[in-house]
């Protein structure tokens, strides 16, 4: 699948460097060549030897390297080839040896513009061979002949870039970015997932599928930790196995968005490397783990008062192992969430939320700003715990943490210990109906 933005910068950077370069030969430089032995016609044995000059332009736009780097499109450039899947693959291609890290995309990018001005003196850049040097470029980026691709529709998130590449082989793109993408896809409102899954001779195409789904729900977790929880995938990707048509596969996820996530281009490294640490460090096999898909569970609801059970049920099982019966939760969140002068309000709110809770379950809750409004705060709250204890700010034993601090002088001097002691939620029930 093409990138658009991609292809924008190289012809950017390939008409500046053809200008940079004949403005060199303007100034007397000069592109070395050697003479080379041309072949025999078949049959022929006799004659003299035939030689021709072959233009060494590779050596000469090597040797300013350093020159083309520094003009105005090589960053934008540069951005997009340190995203790109296909990056070693097409460094092997043309023959260039792995350079370090710091030294991937210079060497591709004096690769690619050697492939366009391949024995040239006039450093023409001609359409038809710009195109041709595309096509090899995004030829290293295609999946292998039991590769897949899949694409799915996300919802509820926008970012400021063009594209903006995740890991290797997943991307987030806006659809005019992309080329190539199925109507269906493209239609609409709402950014587009690129999973690449490169070809394994020991999976199936079905199991490549599978897992891809998988990636997917690991990406839409990531989101919806470090916004609001509001982002989405739609119900179904599309996916293509190598260079095949495009299929419908059902994803299997749920929800809708609610408001928008908005990513700016200064958070866009913020997000990969959010995305990354919560592929890498999610809990599994715990009281943690449960939370979390207690947590998704109520992002995938229609609206914030059928997900509050299963946010309440998430914050219980970090919170409050003891059963609800202990009446400890509000204290302990408020400890983790609010400010010592702030605790008494928020356990106030927690107690509220509870309620609320259990007038929706009797079917006397009436949905009001006011009451929306507590619902999405208990699910920030549970959101920032989770996120917290997921990148190491917060110990995974949230109990103990949370009695520590409210055992603390400080909070006893203060009269700020609330371990259970600010109200039954059948205190405040009729404010909620």
């Amino acid at each position: 699948m093409r990138s658009l933005p991609l292809h924008t910068a190289l012809e950017e950077l390939i008409d500046q460097a053809a200008a940079a370069l004949r403005a060199e030969l303007a100034a007397g430089a000069e592109v070395p060549f050697e003479l080379e032995p041309r072949v025999r016609r078949r049959g022929a044995t006799q004659g003299p030897a035939l030689y021709f000059y072959r233009a060494l332009t590779d050596e000469f736009i090597a040797r300013r390297a350093g020159e083309l780097e520094r003009l105005p499109a090589y960053g934008a450039l540069a951005a997009q080839l340190d995203g790109f899947d296909g990056l070693d693959r097409y460094l092997a291609m043309r023959g260039v040896e792995p350079p370090r890290a710091a030294g991937r995309v210079r060497s591709a990018v004096v690769a690619l513009l050697q492939d366009v001005f391949d024995e040239q003196t006039d450093f023409d850049a001609r359409p038809e061979r710009v195109q041709a040097a595309l096509e090899r470029l995004e030829q290293a980026a295609e999946a292998g002949a039991g590769g897949v691709t899949l694409l799915a529709q996300l919802h509820g998130l926008t970012i400021a870039s063009p594209e903006l590449a995740l890991t290797p082989g997943l991307r987030i793109a806006h659809p005019d970015a992309l080329d190539g993408v199925p109507l269906l896809a493209g239609g609409g409102e709402h950014l587009l997932v690129v999973l690449s899954e490169a070809e394994d001779d020991e999976l199936q195409a079905s199991e490549t599928l599978a897992h891809g789904v998988l990636v997917l729900g690991e990406l839409l977790r990531a989101l919806r930790l470090f916004g609001d929880g509001r982002v989405s995938l739609g119900a179904l990707a599309w996916a293509r196995v190598g260079s095949g048509h495009w299929s419908p596969l059902a994803l299997g996820f749920k929800g809708r968005p609610h408001g928008m996530l908005v990513v700016t281009a200064e958070q866009e490294d913020e997000l990969r490397a959010f995305c990354n640490l919560v592929s890498r460090r999610a809990p599994h096999r715990s009281a943690a783990a449960w939370a979390l898909r207690r947590f998704e569970l109520g992002c995938e609801r229609d609206s914030p008062y059928e997900a509050l059970s299963d946010h309440l049920l998430a914050l219980r099982a970090l919170l409050e192992p003891e059963g609800p019966q202990s009446g400890l939760l509000a204290g302990r969140l408020a400890a983790l969430c609010a400010t010592p002068g702030g605790r008494q309000e928020l356990t106030e709110r927690i107690v509220e939320a509870l309620a609320l809770e259990r007038a929706y379950v009797a079917g006397v809750a009436k949905e009001r700003n006011g009451t929306r409004a507590l619902a999405e705060e208990l699910a920030a709250h549970l959101r920032d715990l989770l996120r917290d204890v997921i990148c190491g700010h917060l110990a995974p034993d949230l109990v103990a943490l949370a009695d520590e601090i409210l055992l603390t002088p400080e909070a006893e001097e203060s009269g700020e210990q609330q371990l259970g002691h600010a109200g039954e939620p059948e205190e405040i029930l009729d404010i909620l109906i």
